[in-house]
């Protein structure tokens, strides 16, 4: 962050001058007369009071028609008027919608959120800014009035116009995309003077290289701060109105404010800024006066009641980095009032979430249970299996978590001060109520409502469980609080402090998990946390790889069941990776992120912010004010590789080139299945994962001396995915059915192959599907359609339904069923009976599972009694996990240079015959070690008699 040089009056915005004032001000009268709502005495003076001295900017008077004016007039005069004797009851609220934008005005006390009424700015938010794009962007220039609305309340108007932009050059390219003069609104231009088309180029030029916001302040003549923060559209929400929570929290307030967009995807908020009168008081009363203000923050006031403008805006600046990877929290409210600071409140979402996962909701008795039962029994796992599924969703939800947190502000307060002294202190000398003081007194990093901690040393860890103890009135209170206690205490190294930064990240020693929940310890996990999603990565050894998979959710019901399973699913697919890696000298790992409800449509949004603030962790801090280093109880560096899963096989080159720009060494293994330009085997291209999982479709034909042209088959995962289009392409067999994210479609005499060969090549869903070429007998029903008649007069009513549930319906029978798409644990237990007929008959003979996790071990134990051949994803899909080994070999062992010109397709648009038969070379491996693994299963199979 820089703070640029002090500037004169005139290098700003120029002032609105309406022309036409004293014709408009003419009108109203006129209209007030004609209506007699205002006394006709009182008229002039009351208009002149509003024109003249209230102090509203030109542009009000310009946007509103007289008509307009004189309802707010009349409407002001009348609140004044039942107000009488009762000021502080004004409440001024106006608001016009047109076309292009808007026009808000409310009553505002200067350096004071509101909580109560319409909350106008977090509504241009979320209508206006956050969805913003250069194809149809807003700006909106913020004027507070320069009187007040009636003599005895410190109340103004502030007004707020939105407008859609006229950007000179909608789609900028080449260098057109750093001129300002090209990429601005015509509006801008024309009020923006040299100093400051200047300084806001500067800004964008930063934003466009960097990840997460920019911000820079220069101090104004009148002693005021101007605070400029740049950041790329669409990559947080609710950020605009949330830095107003922040300002608000260290008493100051904005004369005016802008919100500028530029047609090449960054958005620039000013914030003029000074201290309110209240906090002025306070400043010039000095260290240790008594003078308090009812207005003022009580937890600003109590810490530093004499703090400097120039202390809060740093503090503002550093802090909008945290802000803008968490706008709005459920906490929101109380940093508004001032119970919370910032901090403090965002530690208590993270805590939030952390608790939602990590609680021991199965406990004890449920301990001592799996203990008495057989876990070779198939009816005493099936009780297992529902009891710890019932305790999962019951015991603790997120609404009575939140609630426990809500209900114990004051121990939030003791366990962010915990976390602080433990992450942001230093521990090299002297007493903690020192070092706290001594770098607040050079560098207020930490929130002023810190300095607390120089009275009264932070408690701990043993001292905060016996005051939970004491504090709480019931083991649900006291389990999540000490939820919170367990995350400070294994809460290696994070990101939390780094000045900027554009999500959250922890390093978490995974030493608190239950050991009946997670029978295997993994090596390492991280929780990220951002706007738009939350999302852990779990490894179980210190040099593994494995893929981050984006997680979806289709409604509010879906997203709760998610994220109640996420962590486990993630920790599922991590603990599979690893028995898959067994052919290589990594170990296995899995990342996960499962988007918010309202950003389903922001999935690479999630995944550049959940690289980034991996990167943090990874990557030693080496630039002062923009990346510190970070206190490390971990003490020694670490390396992940990621490689590409459901959602995300298109980022993995965005990912090793960021790693790259932030100067990581290991850039070029940081990710697999990258394209070629960048040196990659992507899996799809050369169908790496399908050419493990098909050769024990094969294995098994081959054994039993099937023609595969005569088996029919069931495949979830449709042929828009590298998996299910594979598979298509590669076989021979008769399909009958295929579910994909669109629906299902089904053809008991075999799905036309040619067609679905056309979809396997274009990668699109079974939506696309020509259905005249399905017989009689089938059918397409996608998730979208309402009450469906099939064939043989079955009635669907809905298409959602139909298709989650069509792999265990009576019609999904064939010879093999090959998942290649999913979620885990689509069969369990609970379901597992479905796949039967009445008498007892599984309604497929051979399993080859190429989705992860799909089936859960119970399910298959169930499937293989009944004489199901099954084949487990941690042998049958792991084509490409030697993919990915291979080539981040390659990575590793050529240089720069040679791994260009071996490995990477040259400009011509050229592989280099190097790269070809290295490829070939690792489609060779994969069918071989698939072929004598399958080989190796089933003759141990044979030999024992045993699945």
């Amino acid at each position: 962050m820089t703070v640029l040089d002090p500037v004169s009056t005139n290098s700003d915005y120029t002032d609105n001058v309406y022309s036409g004032k004293q014709d408009h001000r003419a009108q109203v009268c006129a209209i007030l007369e004609q209506e007699g709502s205002i006394p006709q005495h009182l008229i002039d003076t009351e208009v002149d009071w509003f024109y003249n001295v209230l102090g509203l900017d030109d542009m009000y008077f310009m946007l509103e028609a007289p008509t307009a004016v004189a309802r707010h007039l009349t409407s002001l005069y009348g609140s004044q008027l039942s107000s009488a004797g009762q000021d502080n009851l004004i409440s001024v609220t106006f608001q016009t919608r047109h076309e292009s934008g808007a026009v808000f005005i409310h009553n505002s006390v200067p350096g004071v959120s509101k909580t109560e009424g319409p909350h106008f700015e977090q509504m241009i938010d979320a209508e206006y800014l956050d969805i913003s794009v250069p194809q149809k962007a807003y700006r909106v220039e913020s004027y507070r009035s320069r009187g007040k609305v009636s003599k005895s309340l410190d109340a103004s108007l502030r007004t707020y116009f939105v407008n859609a932009c006229d950007f000179v050059n909608p789609t900028p390219e080449g260098d057109a995309v750093n001129d300002i003069a090209q990429v601005s609104d015509r509006t801008f231009l024309a009020k923006a003077t040299p100093h400051v088309l200047d300084l806001y180029g500067g800004v964008i030029a930063k934003v466009l290289c960097r990840s997460g916001p920019v911000i820079v302040s220069d101090e104004l003549p009148n002693g005021g701060y101007r605070l400029v923060i740049g950041y790329r559209q669409r990559s947080t929400q609710g950020f605009y109105s949330a830095m107003s929570d922040l300002y608000h929290y260290y008493s100051m307030y904005s004369s005016r404010k802008y919100v500028e967009q530029f047609s090449n995807g960054v958005t620039i908020i000013s914030l003029y800024l000074d201290l309110a009168k209240h906090a002025k008081k306070l400043t010039h009363s000095g260290a240790g006066s008594s003078t308090t203000s009812s207005n003022a923050s009580p937890v600003l006031s109590a810490a530093i009641p004499h703090a400097s403008i120039d202390e809060c805006v740093a503090q503002i600046k550093k802090e909008a980095s945290l802000l803008f990877c968490i706008p709005n929290t459920p906490f929101q409210t109380l940093f508004k009032t001032g119970e919370l600071s910032v901090q403090e409140a965002v530690y208590a979402n993270v805590g939030w979430i952390f608790a939602q996962h990590f609680l021991n909701r199965l406990g004890s008795e449920y301990a001592t249970l799996a203990e008495i039962l057989d876990p070779n029994d198939a009816t005493d796992v099936e009780v297992l299996a529902k009891l710890k599924k019932r305790l999962r969703q019951e015991t603790f939800t997120r609404e009575l978590v939140l609630d426990i947190l809500l209900r114990h502000r004051e121990l939030i307060k003791d366990l962010y001060a915990h976390f602080a002294h433990v992450h942001y202190v230093s521990a090299d000398s002297g007493s903690a109520v020192s070092k706290v003081a001594d770098r607040l007194k050079a560098d207020l990093h930490v929130s002023l409502s810190m300095t607390r901690l120089q009275d009264q040393e932070p408690l701990s860890s043993d001292e905060l469980r016996l005051k939970i103890t004491r504090v709480t009135t019931n083991d649900h209170d006291a389990m999540v609080m000490r939820a919170l206690l367990d995350f400070n205490e294994h809460v290696l190294k994070t990101n939390f402090y780094q000045p900027t930064k554009v999500a959250l990240s922890f390093r978490m020693d995974p030493g608190f998990l239950p050991a009946i929940e997670y029978p295997t310890k993994p090596y390492g996990l991280f929780l990220i946390i951002g706007n738009e999603f939350r999302g852990f990565h779990v490894r179980f050894q210190d040099v593994a790889r494995g893929g981050i998979r984006i997680v979806r959710s289709r409604n509010a019901e879906a997203f709760s069941i998610n994220q109640r399973t996420l962590f486990d699913e993630n920790y599922s697919l991590a603990s599979t990776q690893h028995r898959k890696n067994k052919d290589i000298p990594e170990g296995g790992s899995k990342g996960t992120i499962l988007l918010n409800p309202d950003a389903q449509d922001k999935p690479f949004v999630a995944f550049e912010k959940y690289v980034d603030a991996m990167l943090d962790l990874l990557l030693t801090g080496e630039t002062p004010g923009i990346k510190n280093r970070l206190v490390d109880r971990l003490g020694h560096n670490e390396i992940l590789f990621f490689g590409p899963d459901e959602g995300t096989a298109g980022y993995m080159d965005w990912a090793s080139q960021h790693a790259r720009k932030r100067g990581a060494p290991f850039w070029k293994a940081f990710t697999t299945g990258k394209s070629q330009t960048l040196g990659g085997i992507p899996h799809d291209t050369y169908g790496m994962t399908t050419r493990s999982v098909h050769q024990y479709v094969l294995g098994i034909m081959r054994q039993l001396g099937l023609d595969e042209s005569e088996c029919t088959k069931l495949q979830t995962g449709g042929p828009d995915g590298d998996l299910g289009s594979n598979e298509i392409k590669i076989s021979h067999d008769r399909t009958t059915a295929i579910v994909d994210g669109s629906g299902v479609l089904y053809d008991p005499q075999g799905i036309d192959r040619a067609e679905l060969a056309r979809l396997a090549d274009a990668r699109q869903m079974i939506q696309e599907f020509d259905t005249s070429k399905l017989s009689s007998d089938g059918f397409r029903v996608l998730v979208d359609d309402f009450q469906i008649t099939l064939p043989d007069g079955t009635h669907v009513q809905d298409g959602l339904s139909f298709r989650n549930t069509f792999h265990v319906n009576p019609l999904a029978a064939a010879d093999f069923f090959v998942p290649c798409g999913g979620r885990p644990e689509s069969i369990d237990i609970n379901n597992v009976g479905k796949l039967f007929d009445a008498d007892g008959t599984a309604r497929f003979k051979y399993v080859v599972e190429g989705a992860n996790l799909f089936f859960t071990q119970d399910a298959r134990l169930r499937l293989e009694k009944a004489g199901v051949h099954l084949f487990k994803d941690a042998s049958a899909n792991k084509g490409g996990v030697t993919s990915s080994s291979l080539e981040v070999l390659a990575a590793l062992s050529l240089t720069d240079d040679e791994f260009g010109r071996l490995m990477c397709k040259q400009s011509d648009g050229s592989l280099p015959a190097f790269y070809q038969e290295y490829v070939a070379g690792v489609q060779n491996a994969i069918e071989a070690n698939a072929a004598r693994e399958f080989e190796c299963l089933w003759n141990e199979s044979k030999a024992t008699g045993k699945s």
